[in-house]
């Protein structure tokens, strides 16, 4: 088992470690299934969300290509995997919205079960950008998201959208509050607010992309303990 990892470890390219480019973003595919994925290697972070949480239109904003993600007036309408290139081995992918309405009970089961399955095996994903309406955070989906993150020790930044419909205060207020909810999942959960029609909280986000993009101590858990601090 130990050479194939190496062998992986050895392919890791200047380039590959290199900070993405959010604005060279490129459409790769779309799966409907979890063995529709591209190849599983590289780094990968996944936007998700209820279907009216801005999902599309804050990767549209990040990357400054309002073409990149499709959105729809009927949210909910794409029900695939959509993944975007940000660099060669990189990727930022988005995950259909939860909630879509007016498709039958078993489609939404079966796509739960596709979801849940690429949020468990996948291994190139580093990291979730959970989105949430500012004006009602929290919702059960966000809750079951959370929660899932949790048992599978995988880390999340929430985007509290569409910031830009309340007051500096109250949005404030509300950061605050949603903190204080999702401190109990200590530095495995952070949030930050943001709007993609006035483009605000680019900053903190592409922060938080890069490190998780960008990170190479994933690969420390394969080699034997006295190889595990390398540069």
């Amino acid at each position: 088992m130990d050479t194939p990892t190496n062998h992986q470890d050895e392919q890791v390219s200047d380039d590959a470690i290199s900070k993405p480019s959010y604005r060279k973003a490129e459409f790769l595919t779309s799966a409907a299934k979890v063995s529709q994925c591209p190849p599983d290697s590289g780094w990968e972070v996944a936007f998700a969300g209820r279907s009216n949480a801005g999902k599309s239109s804050a990767i549209n904003s990040l990357t400054q290509n309002h073409k990149l993600a499709r959105t729809s007036k009927t949210p909910g309408r794409t029900q695939l995997i959509n993944f975007f290139t940000v660099g060669e081995q990189q990727r930022i992918v988005d995950l259909p919205g939860y909630g879509y309405a007016k498709v039958p009970q078993k489609l939404k089961q079966d796509w739960t079960r596709q979801m849940e399955a690429y949020l468990q095996e996948r291994q190139s994903l580093r990291g979730l950008i959970l989105l949430s309406d500012c004006r009602h955070p929290l919702q059960p989906f966000d809750q079951q998201m959370l929660g899932w993150a949790a048992e599978a020790e995988m880390p999340v930044h929430m985007l509290l959208t569409k910031c830009d419909k309340l007051s500096k205060g109250a949005g404030k207020q509300t950061l605050l509050q949603v903190r204080g909810k999702v401190a109990h999942l200590g530095d495995l959960v952070s949030c930050q607010l943001f709007s993609a029609l006035k483009h605000q909280g680019h900053g903190e986000l592409i922060s938080v992309l890069d490190h998780w993009l960008t990170d190479t101590t994933v690969f420390d858990d394969d080699e034997p303990a006295e190889d595990s601090s390398w540069a």
